[in-house]
């Protein structure tokens, strides 16, 4: 259930992550059943046809069809519906950390998945260990692309790493040693945290 966003839903990046209730209305096209679906946006939609503009994954397109008639609604094209910002809801996930392929010792990419109310994270630290304790210090990561946080170093990074996490409404989130010492690119590590 993702969407592409255009520039004012995507946000520069800062709206990957954000989750939308769409609808689409029989009065504009039959096959709509007019009950509200939940998407996340999880890219930019370069080429929008309107002000705002959802390029919509084929599930969640069809999910949004009176039942039998998803693949009637998906082949309609562009249609109008209504949207609105809703808070992100992901019953029984907690967030995930998703290192990133191309991740090496002197540079850390992490996506930050499954965050739910806001959705959107607007700030990530790292804490490493050395000498397997903690080093106590919050090191500011800078966002890459979207929802990816990076580190980059002249020394390699020590884990395992402590990730906080702050939503757009100003809540933040510790979990502790999360990303273990030895972990590998593409790989994602499940914290126990969760906004509520």
């Amino acid at each position: 259930m993702t969407s592409c966003g255009n520039e004012p839903l995507f946000d520069g990046g800062a709206g990957c992550g954000s989750c939308y209730e769409i609808r689409c209305v029989a009065a504009n096209n039959p096959s709509c059943s007019g009950q509200p679906r939940t998407v996340v946006i999880t890219d930019m939609n370069y080429y929008p046809v309107a002000r705002y503009h959802f390029d919509l994954s084929g599930t969640a397109f069809g999910a949004m069809a009176k039942n039998g008639l998803n693949d009637k609604l998906r082949h309609a094209g562009i249609i109008d519906m209504q949207f609105r910002r809703v808070r992100c809801n992901f019953p029984g996930m907690k967030v995930t950390f998703h290192v990133q392929r191309g991740s090496n010792p002197n540079y850390l990419a992490v996506l930050v998945e499954y965050a739910n109310v806001d959705g959107t994270v607007v700030r990530m630290e790292l804490m490493q260990t050395k000498n397997g304790r903690p080093t106590g210090s919050w090191e500011p990561m800078r966002c890459s692309w979207g929802s990816i946080w990076r580190m980059d170093t002249n020394r390699p990074l020590q884990g395992p790493f402590s990730m906080c996490i702050t939503s757009d409404s100003g809540k933040t989130l510790v979990a502790n040693n999360v990303i273990p010492a030895y972990w590998r690119p593409d790989k994602a590590y499940w914290s126990n945290v969760q906004f509520y």
